[in-house]
């Protein structure tokens, strides 16, 4: 249970309960007149020093010679419309194997976003899609798992049909359907096969150019990787799964650089921090690196590469709060989470921000009052 103040209680442990009041509800840019994607909040978390923040000083939260790995995956419309005997469905195409199937989910339609997972199942068990196609469930994508299926279109080429058919994921705590473009952050880039993320890489869509250049301009570096990412799987209590992922060369030589000067490496998104850990030796040294990552970052395993982190904010269940415990350490997690809930940050992939920096002065943590 959460306190009346909002603060985590202890026996939850590290969770807390969010409010549905606090779910962002649409795009920053759809909530009043004149406003663009960087009218959200911003947390600022330096070990326990908490600051409170527009999104639009972030340059200011920086400096010269620090750098930021951002996910240029692109968002597909991955929500396809189906029936499975007499009962409609909907497909989630969540990540494109090897050997050409798709992981795939099921849920069951109810008018605002779909948001009831259903049991995919028996091997062999056909989807009728839009178009005449037909999608064949062949086995689950873990052993103990029913929700995630790979499956075959041996009709039809994929990323098409999702062009053609589909629409962007989306769950019932939004208010709307989206364009597609409401999806795709300033970093995002189409790839040559048509594959990309099942749902946002959400930390970077608060940037605009008009951020980028300023950032630019006062010396931070960004260095470009790419993890396509799947279907959330917070909901299930489940750890990632594996995704496909490629941490360039230039980037690479980048980031290693700042390591070895005065910057700070800051990942932009939890998609960012599990390229880049994935292509980093024990020795911290960030190599080219393409291919499928399993990676699972928690605090035992801890971050070789990353000293901060731009994120939004998660729910309680999601595992990726190991991730930030890894990245901050759980007392700065505690601390940021339970002022996010009292200064009524948004949460979900149109809500407010959380960059959490290494403590500057660790033997004069405050919280800080200047809530702009």
């Amino acid at each position: 249970m959460t306190t009346a103040t909002g603060v985590p209680s202890a026996e939850r442990g590290r969770g807390w309960e969010v409010p549905r009041e606090l779910s962002a509800r649409v795009p920053a840019e759809q909530r009043g007149p004149g406003l663009d994607r960087d009218a959200v909040r911003l947390l600022v978390s330096r070990g326990t020093s908490v600051s409170h923040h527009a999104f639009a000083e972030l340059p200011g939260q920086l400096r010269a010679g620090d750098l930021l790995i951002v996910n240029t995956s692109a968002t597909l419309s991955a929500a396809v419309d189906g029936s499975v005997g007499h009962a409609r469905v909907v497909v989630h195409f969540s990540t494109r194997g090897d050997d050409g199937r798709w992981a795939v989910e099921l849920r069951e339609p109810d008018g605002r976003g779909t948001t009831r997972p259903r049991a995919g199942g028996p091997a062999g068990t056909q989807v009728r899609l839009p178009g005449g196609v037909r999608l064949v469930l062949e086995e689950p994508l873990t052993p103990e798992g029913t929700r995630l299926w790979w499956a075959r279109v041996p009709e039809a080429d994929v990323p098409g049909l999702l062009r053609r058919y589909g629409r962007p994921i989306r769950y019932s705590y939004t208010e709307r359907d989206q364009p597609l473009s409401a999806y795709q952050t300033v970093f995002a880039l189409p790839s040559a096969d048509g594959t990309g993320s099942a749902e946002m890489p959400s930390a970077a869509r608060p940037f605009t150019p008009r951020l980028v250049a300023e950032l630019v301009s006062r010396g931070v570096q960004f260095a470009p990787v790419t993890l396509h990412t799947g279907v959330a799987s917070a909901e299930a209590h489940e750890p990632p799964y594996p995704e496909r992922y490629e941490v360039p060369l230039a980037s690479a030589r980048s980031i290693n650089a700042v390591r070895a000067g005065d910057g700070r490496v800051v990942a932009v998104g939890t998609t960012a921090v599990r390229a880049v850990e994935s292509a980093a030796g024990a020795d911290g040294v960030v190599r080219e690196r393409r291919g499928w990552t399993d990676l699972v970052i928690t605090p035992e395993r801890g971050v070789r590469v990353v000293d901060g982190l731009l994120t939004g904010l998660h729910e309680p269940e999601a595992s990726h709060l190991l991730m930030l415990e890894a990245v901050a350490g759980r007392a700065a997690v505690e601390r940021g989470y339970g002022e996010a809930l009292r200064g009524r940050y948004l949460w979900h992939e149109f809500g407010d921000t959380h960059l959490l920096l290494p403590a500057e002065n660790p033997h004069a943590e405050h919280c800080s009052s200047n809530h702009e």
